[in-house]
């Protein structure tokens, strides 16, 4: 698969969208009733478990957040209501938690993400050129998802060395189960890889748009130093920053669809796309080294924990730590995920 998820010709296959439901899921070694009629969560037999909590997963996160940020509805959303640009790091990792966790938390995946659909409830308005928005509108909804899912996508075809067409097949079936778990309306969702594919290419050439969020989000020039490096020197940080900024924007701007480059004005030559490829096998060799599970976030690190019998499955589940909570003064917010901790 391309950068700019590039169609293949294949056999097609239903995605799995029927309402019949197995009422037990596998964890390792232990099996746990579902309630009659809950959606069937992901688990560690899913290509999107070995994936999509994995830490290269952060690569594709500036490029994600600009997608998001492109649809009007989510722009507007984000405009009007959100403070991620006081606290984009704490913002972006706690995140990660509830987020992985309708991946990752086995049983309780069904009301992780009805808490995660919640906390989108009281964001609505009037955008700017006087369009109705809602966060939870299906099409603005699962445009959010289906970064998700590409996220998911980009980072096991860039970064951890490869799809095959059954794996991509796969995972879009997989995305479909993930999707059910929020008790969404389906029908922005299409039903097949080849309709996502239409879905995908009408989105970037149609409907995203250029707006302040955008923007936002990926002007680095300020970017705060991230928690692991919190030590540097504030003046060492300033100029380290500028090639990093550089590159990660670079970085991002590979996975990019070419009617979005267009539209924010990128370019892009056959040898950045060479650097991007070889960056991504550099990526995966320095992964490699790594023990398994030291790749990928908490949540997602203590469901494969669980899978494996290492933790008892009605353990709590893992919760951000304090050092990413929202300030104070926001933490009753309904908008933020903010736990006791």
């Amino acid at each position: 698969m391309s950068h700019d998820v590039a169609r293949q010709d294949g056999g097609t296959r239903d995605a799995g969208t029927g309402d019949s439901r197995p009422d037990t899921v596998r964890l390792g070694a232990n099996k746990v009733r579902l309630a009659e009629g809950e959606p069937e969560p992901l688990g560690p037999d899913s290509l999107t478990w070995r994936y999509f909590g994995d830490w290269r997963g952060l690569l594709v996160a500036l490029w994600a957040g600009s997608m998001q940020n492109m649809h009007p509805g989510l722009g507007a959303g984000v405009e009007e209501h959100s403070e991620f640009f006081e606290e984009r790091f704490e913002r972006l990792f706690r995140s990660l938690y509830p987020i992985g966790g309708v991946v990752y938390d086995g049983p309780r995946a069904h009301e992780t993400a009805l808490q995660v659909r919640g906390y989108h409830d009281t964001i609505k308005g009037v955008d700017k050129h006087g369009r109705r928005y809602h966060a939870l509108d299906p099409d603005t909804y699962y445009w959010a998802h289906a970064t998700f899912f590409l996220v998911t996508l980009h980072t096991a075809e860039v970064f951890a060395g490869g799809l095959s067409e059954a794996d991509k097949r796969r995972l879009f079936d997989e995305h479909v189960q993930w999707y059910r778990l929020y008790g969404m309306s389906m029908r922005p969702v299409p039903a097949t890889w080849e309709e996502f594919l239409d879905y995908y290419d009408h989105m970037c050439t149609e409907v995203l748009e250029d707006n302040k969020a955008t923007r936002d989000v990926l002007d680095l020039s300020d970017l705060p130093k991230p928690p692991l490096v919190a030590w540097l020197p504030d003046p060492l940080w300033r100029v380290l920053r500028i090639p990093i900024a550089r590159g990660y924007l670079w970085l991002s701007v590979g996975f990019y669809h070419p009617a979005v480059r267009r539209r924010l004005g990128y370019r892009w030559t056959s040898r950045d796309a060479r650097l991007h490829r070889l960056a991504g096998r550099v990526i995966n060799f320095m992964f490699s080294l790594l023990p398994f599970e030291w790749r990928f976030h908490p949540r997602a690190r203590a469901g494969w924990q669980r899978a494996r019998g290492a933790s008892a499955p009605g353990e709590p589940v893992v919760e951000t730590p304090a050092r990413n909570l929202p300030p104070l003064a926001r933490r009753d917010d309904p908008k933020h995920y903010s736990p006791r901790v």
